[in-house]
């Protein structure tokens, strides 16, 4: 993938993907003054991968690596397993840890400048844990369990002792892989300004936080008191099947699960459809064709997701018209997917393993 070297153009891109930038002022010293930059991502492996997961985490990490980045990914087995994910199996963590890499394969991720890195293989080392208790001896309870929204948990959940730890060990995940940059989701923005300030206190450099948009589920947006709870309320989960697309389902369940998502009419705020419009489909097709029947207004080609917003809430385009349209796109992003842990043995084997486990919180 070609790098753009113009530093406006770069953070033109770094700005589509990051909703916060924290700071844009530091990004921009960061670009002037270094050429070898890392950005750092990490996933805990639990379960089947959603296109939240999947396609929006393709198209973030290749925009940044066209801003010049190159990405170490970390493989959170040990803190899904301090997490209690797949009831506390670390060996199914690490094969879901495997079957996540081998999705992102498929679905088109700049494998020459990614690397993954497991924390079953950090933790081998007495140096990382030097950093964990560094960060932890710098750190309150208080603040600590503020940062339980990184784990999908509240601040009123009854954590245990190995949850308490996780925050800690992140923040020093960024500071061990030396990355200059967090790309994460904005559920993941406590825990990344907690690495901000205890990395000021130890000498570490301080990371720029560019945290993504969290995508919704399907259904209808519940009422939120505060952004943290909206954050959470809204993203899509896997806890929630039928409101979450996952990058194996067949088209018909792909279709299914669109014509019944929220969908009102002439209305854009809190609308999962216009949302996947914008951050999936136009992000990987030029033009989204709309195909109704002449007395409905016929065919339409749409070719930004801005004209898309104005046209429905004209009410010029109705949401089953939407729907179909939508559920077409996302089917012709997620059948490569599909097809290779069809088509792959070693794949398929890997994917029908993956299935088998039983999914926990």
């Amino acid at each position: 993938m070609e790098v753009i070297k113009d530093i406006d153009r770069r953070i033109e891109l770094i700005k589509q993907v990051g909703e916060e930038i924290t700071t844009e002022e530091e990004l921009r010293e960061l670009l002037s003054a270094k050429k070898d930059l890392i950005a750092y991502d990490g996933f805990e492996p639990s379960g089947n991968m959603h296109i939240a997961q999947g396609i929006m985490r393709v198209i973030n990490v290749n925009k940044m690596v066209k801003a010049g980045f190159r990405f170490k990914i970390l493989v959170a087995d040990w803190h899904a397993w301090a997490n209690n994910k797949m009831g506390g199996n670390l060996e199914q963590i690490q094969t879901v840890g495997k079957y996540f890499i081998e999705t992102w394969k498929a679905a088109g991720m700049d494998m020459d400048n990614v690397e993954f890195i497991w924390a079953n293989d950090l933790v081998n080392d007495q140096d990382y844990w030097k950093v964990v208790m560094k960060v932890a001896i710098n750190s309150t309870v208080k603040r600590v369990v503020r940062c339980s929204q990184i784990m999908g948990r509240s601040e009123s959940d009854a954590l245990s002792a190995s949850q308490i730890l996780y925050p800690c060990m992140q923040a020093a995940d960024i500071f061990y892989l030396k990355a200059d940059i967090c790309q994460l989701g904005m559920d993941q923005r406590k825990v990344n300004m907690l690495a901000r300030e205890v990395g000021e206190k130890l000498g570490y450099y301080k990371p720029i936080v560019v945290s993504h948009h969290m995508l919704a589920g399907l259904g209808q947006p519940p009422k939120a008191e505060s952004v943290e709870e909206k954050v959470m309320k809204m993203k899509m989960s896997k806890s929630d099947p039928d409101t979450a697309i996952f990058m194996t389902d067949t088209e018909e369940q792909i279709k299914s699960k669109i014509n019944k998502a929220f969908c009102p009419e002439k209305i854009s705020e809190g609308n999962p459809i216009l949302e996947y419009s914008k951050y999936i489909i136009f992000e990987k097709f030029d033009a989204m064709k709309i195909e109704r029947p002449e007395k409905f207004g016929g065919n339409l080609e749409i070719k930004s997701y801005d004209e898309l917003e104005k046209i429905f809430v004209e009410g010029r385009l109705h949401p089953a018209d939407l729907k179909k349209a939508v559920a077409y796109y996302l089917n012709e992003l997620i059948k490569p997917v599909r097809e290779h842990f069809e088509n792959n043995k070693e794949a398929k084997a890997l994917k029908e393993k993956v299935m088998s486990f039983k999914v926990t919180r």
